[in-house]
Formats: C-alpha cells, structure tokens, sequence
C-alpha cells in the first residue's frame, strides 16, 4: 500500500470510508458482517497477539482471555461510530498511535479480503484502493458525520423506514440507543453533546433523516465522489 501524501495525525478524529472494487458487494451474508465487525474490534488494538483467523481455532476459554486482555491494552484507533453497508463502509475514529489508522485499516481491510476471497473462490482486490479519510476540523462537524453515518443505511434505502433503522445491526446507533450487548464503540464525545444521552441523539439523528436521503450526493463525506 503506498504511502499517503498527507500523513493522518494521532489524536485527530476522522472519518474513514472505503468501497468493493467496481462498487460490487461487500458483504453478502449475515456471516460476512459479523466477521466484519469481529475484525473492528479485534484489530483496533495494539497488542492483538495472533491473527483473527487463528485467534478462530483456539478454546472459548483461550478466546475470552484473549478478548478480555485486548480491552484493557492500548489502541490503533477508537471507534467512535461505524456503519457497514452491502457495497462500503464508513468508520468515525480518534487516531490514537502513530500510523494507527494505517495499521488498523491495513489489517482489517487485508483479514476481511482474504476471508471474503477464500469464502466466494474469488481472487484480486476486494476494495477500491487506499481507504478514504477526512480530517474532522470541529466538533459540529464531529457530530454531523456521526448522524451522517448513521443515516446512511436510510438515506441509501437499504432500510425502508426510520423503525428499522434505530433497528440496523451492522452500524453503531443499536449501540448508542443502548440496544446492543457488545458494546465496543468510544460514544462519549458525541454524547456529551446531549442533554439526556439516548432521547435527545436519537432526536437528532431522525430530525435530519428525510433531509439526507434526499440530498443525492454529499461530495466531502460519501464513497461516491
């Protein structure tokens, strides 16, 4: 992977994105996001001692002590908010090592494709080169790329209604709405942007759905520039 002309800086925030070459999919089955998101969490540390695919065969013992070791060492990244989609994805992390977004990206991106390429007897680049990021320059701005995020299953109508997306398990918003079991996401920033946490977010992130799905490109943020 080349390097990049603008070197990402550790203790900025940014949103990440990248795409299946020629737009094709991602993700096919519910097996293939949830591997995804096993690799979001496993890679975003420093001190991950083996390979996921090898870290798979050991003893559920063997892995929860692996697991519980990982959440208390140091991170490439903090997630703060995430959302997988059929053909992209976007992530809104903090760096916090040097390079650690590369690295984080780099062994995520390289783990899914060859469990993707092994699963469907494909070979050759599964994403559209490098990765994408914008440098979030403010905390508004911090805040509108995580609804931004959040939306996108909506405004992409891969969900028909804003039910069933409070509902969308390959993103982070089940998490901030406390709907999920396996929380791992760093939501405190945006949150404390909120009176009462759950209710005021939520309020915010649905006032603003019907206006973004009818936006058709938003040129600085999306994977179709």
């Amino acid at each position: 992977m080349p390097a990049r002309y603008n070197p990402l800086v550790t203790n900025y925030y940014y949103h990440v994105y990248n795409r299946g070459v020629n737009k094709r999919p991602l993700f096919h089955k519910k097996k293939d996001y949830k591997r995804a998101i096993n690799l979001i969490k496993f890679y975003r540390k420093l001190d991950y001692p083996i390979r996921f695919s090898k870290f798979l065969q050991l003893s559920n013992n063997q892995r929860k002590e692996i697991w519980q070791r990982l959440e208390k060492s140091n991170a490439y990244v903090d997630i703060i908010a995430y959302c997988l989609m059929p053909n992209h994805f976007h992530f809104l992390i903090i760096q916090k090592s040097d390079i650690g977004t590369s690295k984080f990206m780099a062994n995520f991106q390289n783990s899914y494709a060859k469990y993707f390429n092994i699963k469907y007897k494909r070979i050759g680049p599964l994403f559209q080169g490098q990765f994408k990021a914008v440098k979030i320059d403010s905390e508004e701005q911090l805040l509108h790329v995580s609804r931004y995020i959040h939306l996108n299953p909506y405004s992409s109508a891969i969900v028909k209604n804003t039910e069933k997306l409070l509902t969308y398990k390959w993103s982070s918003l089940p998490e901030y709405l406390n709907t999920t079991d396996f929380p791992f996401c760093s939501k405190e920033i945006i949150l404390n942007n909120f009176s009462d946490d759950l209710e005021s977010y939520k309020k915010f992130i649905l006032d603003n759905a019907d206006y973004q799905k009818g936006l058709e490109n938003i040129k600085h943020l999306t994977v179709e520039q």
